[in-house]
Formats: structure tokens, sequence, C-alpha cells
């Protein structure tokens, strides 16, 4: 048999056809926190075509607290060594907003670059602030499905971001098996319902949050610009990448800028 075998190969040369793939215009990559089941579904909704999305996880203990968000920090470059090593990745991302603001943008980049120097490296939260910018918002209303005290870290980090904050409330959600069960309807509501007459802008922040299924209709509510978590971190994402689409469904950041 083993003979046969070997005289049934053809010894031609092939030359396979070869081009870039399903990812022929960028790689995007994100770093998980490890409870994490709601972004990969988020951003291979928002991908364009020829776009690519990556994940890799990085260990957090159970629970969204300052604890166990600030223990994330010394794993995060082993997790970003993981994330596509063989590809070229046009962006990476941490993919946490409460993660971002306990750590700092800086110290995100910072763990994110000594894992591959030679990529771009941003935060969700970095996405957030940029979105909001690019909006021209200044006075923001906050939403989240945290506890006070992780939602008082968020806030301040938007305080020093340059953005007045006429209201901030939270849902005193600590587990993320909780946070992904508040329904789009509710948030839509308590969107609403943390309006300000005189708020640029609505925040509604958590990449565990499902408030991308109701960006429009929120915006046609209040009549203002909403940025949640996924959003602003996608559209970030994609203009680094050099991708400029502008698309529908997921409110005016992505529809306009």
């Amino acid at each position: 048999m083993a003979e046969a075998a070997r005289q049934a190969i053809v010894s031609e040369k092939w030359e396979p056809e070869m081009d870039n793939g399903r990812a022929w215009r960028a790689r995007i990559g994100f770093v998980l926190i490890s409870s994490d089941h709601l972004i990969e579904e988020d951003t291979m909704r928002m991908a364009p075509e020829g776009v690519c999305v990556h994940f890799t996880r990085s260990h957090m203990p159970i629970g969204c607290t300052v604890e166990n968000l600030a223990a994330m920090e010394s794993g995060l470059a082993a997790a970003a060594a993981e994330l596509m090593p063989e590809f070229d990745v046009s962006v990476m991302c941490y993919a946490c907003t409460s993660g971002t603001a306990v750590m700092g943008e800086e110290a995100v980049t910072r763990e994110l670059k000594r894992a591959h120097p030679n990529r771009q490296a941003t935060t969700l939260l970095t996405g957030v602030v940029e979105g909001l910018r690019a909006l021209s918002a200044k006075k923001i209303v906050v939403g989240t499905p945290y506890t006070d005290e992780v939602t008082s870290v968020v806030a301040q980090h938007m305080q020093k971001s340059g953005f007045e904050l006429l209201n901030v409330q939270g849902l005193d959600l600590t587990y993320d098996k909780d946070i992904t069960r508040v329904t789009p309807a509710y948030i839509r509501e308590f969107a609403k319902a943390i309006d300000h007459p005189d708020a640029d802008a609505i925040f509604l922040s958590c990449g565990g949050f499902r408030a991308i299924d109701v960006i429009d209709q929120i915006e046609q509510d209040t009549g203002k610009p909403v940025v949640t978590s996924n959003q602003g971190m996608m559209w970030n994402c994609l203009r680094l990448a050099g991708i400029n689409d502008q698309f529908d469904g997921y409110g005016r950041l992505l529809r306009e800028h």
C-alpha cells in the first residue's frame, strides 16, 4: 500500500493562486475580558466587507469591580501576544470600557505595544472619547450597568477627557451574566430617562450592554447622537485602520463620521 501511494504522487510542481483572503482591506484585533460574550457578535455585525475581526482574551476575576479590573493589567501583554501573531493586524484594541478607566489609556496601550510594537494600539474608551469629540459633544449624560464605585471611575475619566457630565446613572450590576441580560428595550427607556435638556450626546457605557440594538431608536426619541461602548470602539478601530465607510443601523457616528 505504501509503495502504491508513493507511485500515485504526481511530481508536478503546484503554484496555488493566492489573494489577501477575506481580510482584503484590514484585520482588527480585540483583547477581551475572559467573561465577555457580546463584543465578538457586535463587532462582526459592524465590520464592513473585507474587514475581519479577531479575538483573544485576558484573564479577569469574576465580577466587574475596581479591584478585578485593575488585576488585568499584568496579563494584557501576554494576551495581546496571542492575537494573530502570524498576520498583519492593522489595529489592536483592549475591549473593556471600565477596565480602561481603571488602568488608564496609556497603561493599556503600553502593555499592548509590549506584545506588538509595530501595531497601532487603542482602547475601547479611547474610541468612545474620540467618537464624542467627532460629534462635537461637550456636555453629555452617562448611563452604565455598573455599581456606583465602577461608574464613578468611568465618570472621572470622562471628566478628565474634557466632558461636562450633566447626569450619571448606573444600574448597580456586578456580573457580566447579568449585564448582558438587560434588554435593549430597557436600555432604550433608561437612556431616555437619564437624558438632560442641555446634553449634546448620550453615552451608554459597557461592552456587555446590548446597546447597539437601539442606538437609532434612542436617537430618534431624543433627537441627540448616542455613543455606545461597542459602536464607539468599532468606529475608532475602523478609522485607525483606514476604513472610512459610513453606513446605517448604528447611529449618527457611523452614518456621518
